[in-house]
């Protein structure tokens, strides 16, 4: 699995630590670390949370395209 850059990137521009994207996904921040670093597959549900917390889609996110 590949890292999440653009999660990550999403995570900074709206100068959002781990921590508080955590929290607004209801997860532990290692649990948003590991998505990160491409070390944990998160559930479709925890996808969307993490999605409206900032305010991105799914596909802006997740969507591994080229």
């Amino acid at each position: 699995m590949a890292k999440n850059l653009k999660l990550k990137a999403a995570r900074a521009a709206l100068d959002m630590s781990q921590q508080t994207l955590a929290e607004k996904a209801g997860v532990s921040r290692q649990t948003i670390n590991a998505i990160e670093k491409g070390d944990y597959n998160p559930t479709l549900n925890l996808c969307i949370d993490i999605c409206k917390a900032l305010g991105k889609t799914l596909d802006d996110i997740f969507w591994e395209g080229d």
